[in-house]
């Protein structure tokens, strides 16, 4: 509800009536509107990080593709969802510039994916897939950025192309063609 509604439209009132709860119930496990919202942006980022975690850890795929295979589901629940974009993206688009809880949990936890994307990068350099002079966090975080600006874009359209074009530029941009082949020519 607050991914399609927004913050600031959305009522308690239509989450009681939505979720079937008294408001007694809802008021012993939040003390307000906010903190529900903050504990709801907790919970979406947990149910992230086991995702990202369990394909970044994925020893069957090349680190790259461990990248890949991460924004593929992301993308999956994106469709299901009806291309509502990222939760963070909408509420951190909303209220950075008038909510400093929402800003900081919401960089801090686009900051934990960059983290993490970042360790899969130095997998990557260290196999020499990309270049070995890459500043991977700057590269992780430049990741990020671009996804949440290509998540933006998908819901304005309600399709998914600006995520995928976004995705393989990235990785082809970043991609590193063995010594022996060289751009456009045969190897």
């Amino acid at each position: 509800m607050l991914l399609e509604n927004g913050y600031n439209a959305l009522g308690i009132q239509a989450v009681l009536a939505e979720t079937k709860t008294p408001k007694g119930s809802f008021y012993h496990h939040f003390k307000d509107k906010e903190d529900f919202a903050l504990q709801v942006i907790e919970a979406y980022i947990a149910e992230v990080h086991t995702v990202l975690d369990q394909c970044l850890e994925s020893p069957q795929l090349a680190p790259l593709e461990r990248i890949r295979a991460f924004f593929g589901i992301v993308q999956q629940k994106y469709r299901e969802e009806g291309y509502m974009g990222c939760l963070m993206g909408g509420l951190g688009q909303e209220l950075s510039a008038v909510n400093e809880n929402f800003r900081n949990l919401i960089e801090r936890c686009l900051s934990s994916i960059a983290e993490r994307l970042s360790t899969c990068l130095e997998e990557a350099r260290q196999a020499d897939l990309i270049a070995p002079t890459s500043d991977v966090r700057a590269m992780a975080d430049l990741l990020v950025d671009c996804w949440e600006g290509a998540a933006l874009r998908s819901r304005l359209r309600r399709e998914p192309s600006s995520l995928g074009a976004m995705l393989d530029f990235y990785l082809a941009s970043v991609t590193v063609l063995p010594k022996n082949r060289k751009r456009g020519g045969r190897g």
